[in-house]
């Protein structure tokens, strides 16, 4: 079937995200707007407009009312997602790179950029609590003076933090305490993104090591690696079948030099158990910057370098093949 070809930014998209219907379509963007779309028809909801630097990273929480996003501008801002209304602006000292809802939405995290001579910080606000956001005071600030976090979510039941950093190291941190619970070392390089699966049971990293792995959300234990030949910098879980899908290409300074082909900038389907790759997806101009799956599974989209975001419908069950043990 014929992807759907959103055209709303005018800079590369740095993230796309589903809500948890899966009938909208978040996507952020280097141009300072965030845009939402009909995931059914790609038809453009509408824009949410403040921000002043690139948008690195947003959120939905669970029953769709509230939009979270963070940016290059030092700020991390809350809104409403139906009316496009600004509800809280949280103003930092650095770049705001991941940001996230937790399981009930009262709670928000977000990180800030090692930059300018302040370290990076994994903050935690309570929305109920009108005081904290007026103060700009989180209830709990934690420093990360070593490596900066480069991607974050929320594990289950909304206990703890699990951060990538540009290091390829992961850690657990308490949204309780800011205590380290779990570290865990798999990546070399740095790593890009942090998805979860439909039941937060585990997650999978992309990394700048030219390989995909999947972890244990509550253990951290390494349990599969999907390789390939050039950097990752998104991968996403099925939420229906035992697959994952990849997105990259090489760095965006090189693409100049590079043919579409030889840059490899497909998407890229690998089967979970097996660790094989079982199709890819052309369509982009540019490195693939971020991939997700929709709710249902039927679907996935993916934005690029290009500055598209590209909705791809198919048939899960074309895929429903048993390979080669």
């Amino acid at each position: 079937m014929k992807p759907i070809l959103l055209q709303g930014h005018e800079r590369s998209i740095t993230q796309i995200k589903y809500n948890r219907e899966g009938d909208l379509l978040f996507s952020v963007a280097k141009d300072t707007v965030t845009n939402v779309w009909y995931s059914v028809n790609g038809e453009r909801l509408g824009t949410y407009n403040g921000h002043t630097g690139a948008v690195w990273c947003v959120d939905c929480d669970w029953d769709t009312k509230n939009v979270l996003t963070g940016s290059a501008d030092n700020s991390c801002r809350l809104w409403d997602c139906e009316t496009g209304k600004q509800l809280a602006l949280l103003n930092t000292n650095s770049a705001v790179r991941t940001c996230g809802f937790d399981f009930s939405g009262n709670i928000i995290m977000f990180s800030t950029d090692k930059q300018m001579g302040y370290q990076c910080y994994l903050n935690f606000f309570d929305l109920r609590d009108p005081q904290q956001i007026e103060d700009n005071q989180p209830y709990l600030s934690v420093p990360c003076s070593e490596h900066k976090i480069t991607s974050a979510v929320w594990g289950p039941l909304g206990e703890f933090v699990i951060a990538g950093h540009e290091n390829g190291e992961f850690n657990q941190f308490s949204a309780k305490t800011g205590e380290i619970l779990k570290k865990a070392k798999e990546h070399t390089k740095q790593i890009n993104d942090i998805q979860t699966s439909l039941d937060l049971t585990m997650f999978i990293s992309a990394s700048k090591d030219n390989t995909a792995k999947l972890f244990d959300s509550t253990s951290l234990d390494h349990i599969k690696s999907f390789k390939t030949e050039r950097p990752v910098n998104s991968a996403a879980i099925s939420p229906i079948m035992d697959h994952v899908v990849m997105g990259g290409g090489q760095e965006a300074m090189e693409v100049t030099t590079t043919s579409t082909r030889i840059g490899k900038f497909e998407a890229r389907f690998f089967h979970a158990a097996y660790e094989e790759e079982f199709g890819r997806v052309k369509g982009h101009f540019g490195p693939i910057n971020c991939v997700a799956f929709h709710p249902d599974g039927k679907s996935y989209s993916s934005g690029g370098e290009d500055g598209y975001v590209r909705i791809h419908y198919f048939d899960p069950q074309y895929f429903d093949f048993e390979l080669e043990a």
